[in-house]
């Protein structure tokens, strides 16, 4: 199994609420799957040398997953509150150093 973060956007066009995340997390759960995750809240963005861009703002949570592949990866997202709601989310494969 590999490991990937979903990175969702907020461009969804109805409004998800905490509700609509717990069906969808306790598949991930039965189905081992899941490794954590979480909204992601206000911040900034670092640089030592140079002017910092600003945190980028289209991005509102994520779910660290394991799946066989970018595929199965993407067969997961079914039942995603964002995903089902029309918006938008990124995988992104975390490779193992």
């Amino acid at each position: 199994m590999k490991d990937y973060i979903l990175l969702m956007h907020n461009d969804v066009s109805d409004d998800v609420t905490i509700d609509d995340w717990g069906p969808y997390l306790a598949k991930l759960k039965e189905t081992g799957h899941i490794e954590g995750g979480s909204a992601i809240g206000g911040g900034i963005c670092a640089a030592k040398l140079r002017p910092a861009p600003e945190i980028t703002a289209h991005l509102s949570g994520y779910i660290r997953i394991q799946a066989e592949d970018l595929g199965h990866a993407q067969r997961l997202l079914k039942g995603n509150p964002v995903f089902e709601g029309g918006g938008t989310i990124e995988i992104r494969e975390l490779p193992r150093g």
